[in-house]
């Protein structure tokens, strides 16, 4: 994570941005896209437009729609300095969902900041693993390990209202958040503080996990987005798949299943790993691009 100077920094070059902009006269609103998605591009962001897009829509509070037909309109000094304060942030790689304030996940809309990872599509793909291996399960008994946001916890329990569905985090920023998610999404999630390295309590369908995954080593070549503002926390320590897999065999109804996230390319090697716990009938499944990155296993204790 960011020292404080950093942090410090920061907050001075989005001030400096800012006062540019409210000296700035007669500004159209084509004009500050214009130049926010030159800004981006020099920023080193990958999709410019669509970023600019969103954060203008965040700072107007326009619909796309609205954003076109004012596409000439001279804008006031408040909404210039707004897109600009915005435009800033994104410049300086905090994630776009942190400058947003929420990201969509599934059929939900989450509030998220720099206590939790963004959920990304990836994350998707486990729950739609999860929503299968419970399908013909009544009020499955599910426990969400580092639930972070409440992504995985709160789409399962909006998919499938039946369930009985935990989440547990280490984090008590993160629990605050996730609390604030399900109290916003109206969804009913039972949030507990707890450590998995202490063990995991109660008797479970299903164990779900987006792990920390990332080594030590790989976090530093990783985007600026990932390696300077979201949660080491939630990022690093790649023992975490291998202490959750373990855990779960002790919650988990014969027959239940785990599913984790994992890294992609190491799909095999956690695999092997749930198979010489005892998991049978493991399967990977791949993302959208073809990267294993889902890896689930069925329990049974009669082994």
């Amino acid at each position: 994570m960011r020292d404080e100077a950093e942090r410090k920094a920061d907050s001075e070059a989005v001030e400096v941005g800012a006062r540019r902009c409210r000296d700035a006269d007669g500004v159209t609103l084509h004009e500050a896209v214009d130049e926010a998605e030159r800004r981006l591009v020099a920023a080193g962001i990958e999709a410019p437009p669509i970023d600019v897009r969103l954060l203008v829509e965040k700072a107007l509070g326009l619909s796309r729609t609205e954003l076109f037909l004012n596409w000439e309109r001279a804008l006031t000094v408040e909404e210039a300095s707004e897109i600009e304060r915005l435009v800033a942030r994104r410049a300086n790689r905090e994630p776009l969902a942190y400058v947003l304030g929420e990201w969509g996940f599934r059929r939900l809309t989450l509030k998220v900041d720099n206590r939790v990872l963004v959920p990304r599509p990836e994350t998707e793909g486990v729950v739609e693993r999860c929503l299968e291996l419970i399908g013909d399960v009544e009020q499955p008994s599910v426990l969400d390990v580092g639930t972070g946001s409440g992504a995985i916890a709160l789409a399962i329990a909006d998919e499938r209202p039946d369930a009985q569905v935990t989440a547990i985090d280490v984090s008590p920023g993160a629990l605050e958040l996730a609390r604030d998610n399900a109290r916003t999404t109206g969804l009913d999630v039972d949030f507990e503080q707890r450590d998995v390295r202490e063990g995991l309590e109660g008797t479970y369908d299903l164990v779900v996990s987006n792990p920390p995954y990332v080594t030590a080593e790989e976090i530093e070549q990783l985007e600026p987005e990932v390696r300077d503002w979201e949660p080491r926390l939630a990022t690093v320590g790649e023992e975490h798949t291998a202490l959750i897999a373990s855990a779960a065999t002790g919650v988990l109804v014969s027959d239940g299943h785990l599913v984790l996230e994992v890294a992609a390319g190491r799909g095999e090697e956690v695999t092997e790993l749930l198979r010489s716990l005892g998991y049978a009938d493991v399967r990977v499944t791949n993302d959208l691009t073809g990267r294993d990155r889902v890896v689930d296993g069925r329990w049974s204790s009669g082994r």
